[in-house]
């Protein structure tokens, strides 16, 4: 029985916003996007994303399929949403080249600042070439974006490449990182399985037994030049 002196249990603040909480209304569709949307989605990606020719292409090519996607459910045929977004590749085209002009869109300047970050991260040669390509920059641009940065395939490029390599190796505490504290057979045991992974990211045999079998000292100052570059 209730006492009547007694004041009702008041509902937590958590219940009642789950209570008042309405489902989230769907997007309306709108119109297909036109030049002017397309160039503000543009806009606002690359305010906040460094991106490729290729990353704004399929970006932009994202905004209209949702749009699709939205347009179908309110019942759209298909066919006539396809027809729209086939009409808007014009513009995208236009947008692309609209955000080169302003710069905002450089493959070469992407290339460039991508190389020289996922080198200095321990990233070796091919592995960053293999990033750019996969980002949709054209061959030509990510050979000449890594002379520019990592140097032709001469005593520089080599320096830099051993570099990456001792980011990698001491990311995983082997080599001349290793911890004093490991026995002879813990040391054998992480050189080997850093030699097997410097493999698979793109290392060669050479650079990998040069970064592994360095001073600690020289490795660090090794690590410091290229990263003061």
């Amino acid at each position: 029985m209730t006492d009547p002196d007694t004041p009702p249990r008041r509902k937590s603040p958590r219940h009642a916003r789950r209570v008042a909480r309405e489902p989230r209304r769907p997007t309306p569709a709108g119109p297909a996007p036109d030049r002017a949307a397309l160039r503000a989605a543009a806009l606002a990606h690359v305010a906040r994303f460094a991106t490729t020719i290729a990353g704004m292409e399929r970006m932009l090519g994202r905004v209209l399929q949702r749009w699709g996607r939205r347009a179908e459910a309110e019942g759209m045929e298909p066919s006539l949403v396809t027809q729209h977004i086939a009409a808007a590749a014009p513009d995208i085209a236009a947008v692309i080249a609209d955000m080169q002009a302003l710069g905002a869109v450089d493959d070469a300047r992407f290339s460039e600042s991508r190389a020289r970050s996922l080198t200095r991260a321990g990233r070796s040669r091919r592995a960053v070439g293999a990033h750019l390509q996969a980002r949709g920059v054209a061959a030509s641009v990510v050979a000449q974006a890594m002379e520019e940065t990592l140097g032709t395939r001469g005593e520089g490029a080599h320096e830099t490449e051993l570099a990456a390599a001792l980011v990698f190796v001491r990311k995983r505490r082997a080599g001349p990182f290793i911890s004093p504290d490991c026995t002879d057979d813990e040391a054998t045991m992480r050189d080997r399985r850093a030699m097997e992974a410097m493999a698979r990211s793109g290392f060669s045999r050479d650079i990998a037994c040069r970064a592994l079998g360095m001073d600690a000292q020289e490795a660090e100052e090794r690590i410091w030049r290229m990263k003061s570059a």
